[in-house]
């Protein structure tokens, strides 16, 4: 047991951890959109939804998620109302990724553009209520030059 470590490698960072209202259709959703590699699935306790399931995406980002346990307090964003939650990732290529995630059926919520702190960077909402904020980063600007720029 000496070898365990109590934070998993490649969980170094904060893990969000979704809930959907199909967890097959959300992972379906996210291998074409993200390209998402599937590491795990387990069935709920009906043994159709999605109990827990570990996605990586972008070949670095974990993502978890699992359909609604309402018993447990685990709902969606679809059940909710929307989400005051969104979901930030740094990405090679930002416009590539948005088109990719609109093509596969992600609704655009702001298209990508060049913003005064130096990313270019836009965001979507997947089927399943979740908002995306990708960014790539173009220039690395001081605190003072992002004021400087900031739409007043």
């Amino acid at each position: 047991m000496s070898d365990v470590t109590p934070i998993p490698e490649g969980y170094e960072m904060i893990t969000p951890y979704i809930g959907v209202n199909d967890g097959a259709a959300a992972i379906e959703f996210y291998k074409k959109a993200f390209g998402a590699t599937e590491i795990m699935r387990m069935p709920g306790p009906d043994g159709k939804s999605v109990g827990h399931a570990d996605l990586l995406l972008f070949g670095r980002m974990h993502l978890m998620l699992a359909d609604e346990a309402p018993e447990m307090g685990f709902r969606s964003p679809r059940t909710l109302g929307g989400s005051p939650v969104m979901l930030h990732v740094y990405v090679d290529d930002a416009d590539a990724t948005v088109e990719r995630a609109v093509a596969a059926g992600a609704k655009l919520v702001r298209p990508v553009a060049d913003q005064f702190y130096g990313d270019r960077a836009g965001g979507v909402e997947d089927p399943f209520g979740h908002s995306w904020w990708f960014a790539t980063r173009k220039e690395i600007l001081s605190p003072e030059e992002m004021v400087k720029r900031a739409p007043h």
